[in-house]
């Protein structure tokens, strides 16, 4: 093939439309003023996400991942089921910081706070991709959308959370920034990391072909807004060899990004080749998610997002819709057009769609913060400036507020929106007791546990460590020191029990959900 001259791929790199050039620059903070907002910025996000990070217990859906990382870490093995929970990136991903902790802690490197700092790097990650937005935002606007980011009750309660949602934002907003830094420079690398971020966003949960499809289709809407609302200036015909020199290589590249997508698919999805057929089931899991999100508890009403953000996300929400209509209407730039489309699209999928769950809001979040650093931007124009800084302010404050107040002080309480069907703290207290009789027991970690409930995740987590504990889901015989029933089973298990057990105590699960703990009469306390 004919190797381009430096000069050739200097042209290629100028070779875009004029609507992906960067936002024009427009009055904002200093370079010093960029530095230590952005400085502050992250520190503040690692703050929110990292403080106290193993007060709140785990979510019955941290529990079950929580498991299926104990078997990779300790056995190698992970095969992903479509039927059920989600992509295999957050189990990996998780084995590195648990192998970090192990050589600290040996034999002990499966912890809490092991694998809630995957997610919360994650979420800072997300807020320094905002800040990346800067050519393209403006510097004003870029440290507003981060500043937002930051502190969203919804971004930094589940960055907190050992599931896939936060994993997903990083690598959607991921791809969208290589992708316009390789439209910006034609650096084949920038190329690489969207199509590496796109091939990871498959890999970490199924909702990955609503984003998509939702791209698609704001791509075109966004080109025929723009073209409709002004010229669209065409790039200066170049000579034909030249041209011809470009488009082979393009294409090649092209290629060898599709490579990489399937290549990361298939390792992630094959369990790295232990496993085949999960790449097979990457695409049956529609099969079931289809079915999921026609029936089921989680099917609700299609305005119920907005009524979930209005009460947790007011601001990003509020502003956020004011920004797309504000970038629609001037219609300035490809990429904030595109966001205006992509806030709209996700917005009216995820509402479609009858299968409804708080942490699925997060993907509605993302562009909608973008577009509110966008709003924010605009508006930091001198006459404006005092007025658009007390506006963020007030909204900033009472953003951060309500995350803390989520995070820190109501991360169990059911009458917030994201802590939903949340383990109750004093679950923590019965965790407690079973390791002081066990440390009281010779057996220590070995003392038989007999689990007769069928509600009683995240136990197998916080249990990880016990050799002898059965969950058996139903009363059984047993004669084990600790047994573990429902409050509703109660009766059946003291009748079968008899008076060699005492009833020790009673700790709320989850709303609606008591466990009761029964020791057996010769058991030290």
């Amino acid at each position: 093939m004919t190797q381009l001259s430096a000069r050739t791929r200097k042209r290629k790199s100028n070779i875009r439309p004029a609507e992906f050039a960067p936002a024009q620059k427009t009055a904002g903070p200093s370079r010093d003023g960029w530095r230590w907002g952005s400085l502050a910025i992250l520190i503040a996000a690692a703050l929110l996400r990292l403080l106290y990070l193993t007060e709140k217990p785990l979510h019955h859906d941290e529990g079950v991942n929580g498991l299926f990382l104990a078997n990779l870490f300790r056995t190698g093995y992970y095969h992903y089921d479509p039927a059920n929970y989600h992509g295999p990136t957050l189990y990996y991903i998780a084995l590195l910081p648990s192998g970090i902790n192990n050589l600290f802690h040996w034999g002990h490197g499966l912890s809490t706070f092991a694998i809630r700092f995957v997610t919360a790097a994650f979420g800072v990650g997300v807020v320094w991709l905002m800040l990346c937005l800067r050519r393209y935002l403006g510097t004003a606007a870029a440290l507003a959308a981060a500043a937002f980011a930051t502190i969203s009750p919804g971004f930094v309660f589940f960055s907190r959370y050992f599931i896939h949602e936060i994993l997903f934002v990083f690598f959607s907003l991921g791809g969208i920034v290589a992708w316009l830094w390789y439209r910006d420079t034609g650096k084949a690398r920038y190329l690489m990391l969207a199509s590496a971020s796109a091939a990871m966003l498959f890999a970490t949960k199924e909702t990955w072909i609503i984003t998509a499809a939702v791209w698609l289709i704001a791509i075109p809407c966004t080109t025929f807004y723009l073209r409709l609302r002004r010229r669209v200036d065409v790039p200066t015909p170049m000579r034909k060899a030249a041209t011809d020199d470009i488009a082979r290589s393009t294409k090649l590249l092209y290629v060898k990004a599709a490579a990489l997508f399937a290549a990361i698919g298939i390792l992630f999805y094959s369990s790295f080749f232990t496993n085949p057929r999960g790449i097979l089931d990457s695409v049956l899991t529609f099969t079931y998610w289809t079915k999921t999100g026609q029936n089921g508890i989680y099917n609700r009403d299609w305005s119920t997002y907005v009524s979930w953000l209005l009460r947790e996300e007011s601001p990003i929400l509020i502003l956020g819709g004011i920004g797309t209509l504000v970038a629609l209407v001037r219609a300035r730039s490809f990429f904030t057009v595109f966001c205006a489309f992509w806030s709209l699209g996700i917005f009216a999928a995820y509402s479609l769609v009858p299968y409804k769950t708080p942490w699925l809001a997060l993907s509605i979040i993302l562009p909608l913060t973008i577009m509110v650093g966008y709003l924010i931007g605009e508006a930091y124009q001198p006459g404006l400036r005092a007025f658009t800084t007390v506006i963020a302010g007030a909204a900033i404050v009472f953003s951060l507020y309500q995350a803390i107040d989520i995070s820190f002080v109501n991360y169990d309480n059911d009458a917030y929106v994201y802590s939903y069907a949340h383990t109750n703290r004093d679950f923590l207290a019965l965790v407690s007791e079973i390791e002081s009789i066990a440390n009281a027991n010779p057996a220590k970690k070995e003392i038989g546990i007999t689990v007769v409930s069928p509600e009683h995740w995240p136990l197998p987590w916080y249990l990880r460590e016990y050799t002898h504990v059965g969950y058996w889901g139903h009363i059984v015989q047993t004669s084990e020191p600790i047994v573990i029933a429902l409050k509703s089973q109660s009766s059946q298990v003291e009748q079968q029990l008899g008076g060699k057990y005492r009833l020790f105590s009673t700790h709320e699960l989850r709303p609606g959900n008591t466990l009761m703990m029964f020791v057996r009469n010769d058991v030290p306390q």
